[in-house]
């Protein structure tokens, strides 16, 4: 980052980001924006997000305006019974507090139709999206678009786009801001379920692609595995559709964990996190919730590309088969072995690994100290 940066009178003053959807494509957008925070501090930056993802991006510093799309709601009700008014009257009001600003760019991170049309009816100088769109999302750019790779991991793809608007930068932060309430709001949820302090090790075993799911018995003997080698305590974590298959799971332990599926919210789920060992989970977003953290991650991989998706940073595993057809990105399979044949013994010595490795380098920092 140069001073040139920072003093461009040029530099733009309303800034607005349209990511919506998902929550881990959310969270790998927030080194997006703090890198913009960084190159253009006097910007306003306000973000465009649907309502299951606004969770991860509210009372975050550098944004002056969390805008939500209820499109998801809208629908629901449109469908469930005769409320075209009430859903006329509420997409106008978002699309008012939208265009309420004049922007100097807009910047589309989703590419697609639904982002290409809010970012159409935006008013901005600037239009700035990715190749790759889809949907023809592309057609409501102003300029062309931002080349990316994508090979490249989705944080790296979204630094292009900002290398293109002329930031620079040699670190950034993609942290979910979490306040005390959200902490002591976690610590009373613990304590309530009988947790007296120890250490955690959380596990999230559910993911909305059929493909991408790893058996409940599979996570029950892994559970026990690691209550047999550490000193621990095991909680899960998913929503509240997840209860009963979680539930399941914590039935064929021989020890029993928390079940927190469903008990938090998005910034609660993410205080979590930051006080676990480590996280064992599928392809999802608490994946990357609890990489932002900071917490390490062992990632349970199949139909999926943890290239492009995987847990971004150090300290991480990422756990395979092997399959010859992996990733095929497909929702649905007759096979199923990319995740099947991932074994317990080799996500239980990642694990170790994790619990290790943090030993050394705790007793690393005494030595120094």
């Amino acid at each position: 980052m140069t001073n040139h940066m920072r003093s461009n009178k040029n530099a733009p003053v309303e800034i607005l980001i349209v990511k919506l959807s998902a929550i881990g494509d959310v969270i790998h957008t927030l080194a997006f924006l703090d890198v913009l925070h960084q190159n253009f501090p006097r910007a306003k930056i306000d973000w465009l997000v649907e309502e299951g993802a606004a969770g991860v991006i509210e009372g975050h510093p550098a944004i002056r305006r969390v805008i939500i799309s209820r499109r998801k709601s809208w629908w629901l009700k449109l469908v469930e019974g005769p409320c075209f008014g009430e859903v006329s009257r509420e997409i106008f009001s978002f699309l008012k507090e939208m265009r309420h600003v004049r922007y100097d760019c807009v910047i589309d991170l989703q590419g697609l139709l639904k982002s290409g049309v809010l970012a159409g009816l935006s008013r901005a100088e600037r239009k700035v999206g990715m190749s790759g769109a889809r949907e023809g999302a592309w057609l409501f750019l102003k300029e062309p678009s931002v080349k990316v790779n994508y090979d490249q991991h989705a944080i790296d793809r979204y630094l292009e786009v900002a290398t293109q608007l002329g930031c620079q930068w040699d670190r950034w932060d993609n942290r979910i801001p979490v306040s005390e309430t959200h902490r002591h709001t976690l610590d009373q949820l613990l304590a309530g379920h009988g947790f007296t302090g120890g250490n955690l090790v959380a596990i999230n075993p559910m993911a909305k692609w059929k493909t991408k799911l790893w058996e409940p018995d599979l996570f029950a003997a892994l559970g026990d595995r690691i209550l047999t080698e550490f000193p621990c305590r095991i909680v899960f974590t998913g929503s509240q559709d997840d209860r009963p298959i979680i539930e399941n799971i914590s039935s064929m332990m021989k020890n029993r964990p928390l079940n927190l599926a469903g008990k938090t919210g998005l910034k609660e789920l993410a205080s979590l996190y930051d006080r676990c060992r480590v996280l064992i989970t599928t392809d999802t977003g608490p994946m990357h919730m609890a990489a932002a953290m900071g917490c390490p991650v062992v990632a349970l991989f199949g139909p999926t590309s943890p290239l492009r998706t995987g847990p971004y940073g150090p300290g991480h595993r990422v756990m395979t088969s092997g399959a010859v057809c992996s990733p095929c990105f497909k929702k649905t399979c007759d096979q199923w072995s990319c995740m099947r044949d991932i074994t317990v013994e080799s996500v239980f010595e990642a694990v170790r690994e994790v619990f290790l490795l943090e030993k050394t380098s705790k007793s690393q920092k005494n030595d120094n100290a």
